[in-house]
């Protein structure tokens, strides 16, 4: 599902159109000059705005040679999220999220998917900052440019091990609205891209604005089941990772059963404030032969990493190097079974 542009020029050859409503504007004029927040704040400000404002949006997303143009919808009424994602190009895949159920079109699949969702967890992610941040990556503001007339800070996000990837973000001097992001590797390459082609900030998004534009006729409506719908007499939650890279800790442990699934799969997240890796553990029928050896898999900015730990099958996924989805996996075992040395 989604954490995750076309023109004749390229990402880098879009027109940035930034319209911004007058009241957004001046809800953002305040006495104190932006030279006075630092790197950290102004995360903290675009992590801020990304969450409480009203904007509708299209932007670029470029991965592993591929570019695809999106448009997200974002609206906070009466303490409720509400969201929009919607590929505007090939597939004509839409998510839309209500407080916590997010329902997935699939029109390629002919299927909507229905599950639950943290409230807090967006559709579009950007980085955001917690007291440990600082102690595993290195937060500068680089300078400053402009992007179509509006002056951007750029903030570079850069890891002090190997354990996960870096960023760099352009941030809107009077919205604190992020207008470019790049993730790059340990080398400093780019491996993923957004740019948002237009933006607007608007104090009213009506209802209509979340309603999927693809008609779902005949489509097969799957629900992604939380723990409290498991079969009766389901083991209980037994999953865990004694040893972790530095700075993740866990902080999703659920169990779901997921359609084609014979039974419940525990779903554990582990982050450290920007990367997340989530990892799912199923239980494999018995083997007629040998286990089958681990499997490693990158696409993109994505890594992922399969292998089965006392007759279940664990697949570790997250836009982390291979590395860091290998060493969470390994790690991982049900409570009171020793984990595997660092």
């Amino acid at each position: 599902m989604p954490r995750s542009l076309r023109s004749s020029g390229g990402v880098f050859g879009l027109a940035l159109a930034w319209t911004v409503a007058a009241a957004a504007v001046a809800e953002d004029a305040a006495p104190r000059s932006s030279a006075d927040f630092t790197p950290a704040q102004w995360l903290e400000r675009m992590d801020h705005a990304l969450t409480t404002r009203n904007y509708d949006g299209t932007f670029s997303r470029w991965q592993g040679g591929r570019v695809e143009m999106l448009r997200i919808i974002h609206r906070v009424q009466d303490g409720t999220v509400s969201e929009r994602l919607a590929s505007l190009d090939g597939s004509g895949r839409e998510f839309i999220r209500t407080g916590a159920s997010l329902a997935c079109y699939l029109p390629d699949r002919r299927t909507v998917l229905v599950e639950e969702r943290p409230p807090e967890e967006p559709l579009v992610g950007f980085p955001t900052v917690n007291d440990q941040t600082a102690s595993f990556y290195d937060i500068r503001e680089v300078g400053h440019t402009r992007l179509n007339r509006r002056v951007t800070h750029v903030i570079t996000v850069s890891p002090k091990d190997e354990y996960r990837y870096g960023y760099r973000l352009w941030i809107d001097d009077t919205t604190a609205m992020p207008l470019k992001s790049q993730l790059a590797d340990a080398h400093g390459q780019v491996m993923e891209q957004i740019v948002f082609a237009n933006l607007t900030l608007s104090s009213r998004i009506p209802d209509t604005a979340f309603r999927p534009e693809i008609s779902t006729a005949g489509f097969q409506w799957l629900r992604n089941d939380a723990a409290a719908h498991l079969p009766p007499g389901a083991p209980p939650l037994a999953w865990s990772a004694a040893n972790l890279p530095p700075g993740f800790h866990m902080t999703v442990r659920s169990a779901q059963v997921l359609p084609g699934t014979a039974g419940p799969v525990d779903h554990l997240v582990f982050t450290d404030g920007f990367a997340s890796v989530s990892v799912f553990v199923q239980r494999e029928p018995a083997p007629s032969g040998p286990a089958p050896a681990p499997e490693s898999a990158t696409v993109g900015s994505s890594s992922a990493f399969s292998t089965v730990v006392d007759g279940h099958k664990l697949t570790a996924v997250g836009e982390v190097p291979p590395a860091t989805v290998r060493f969470i996996a390994s790690q991982v075992k049900a409570q009171g079974a020793p984990a595997a040395s660092r």
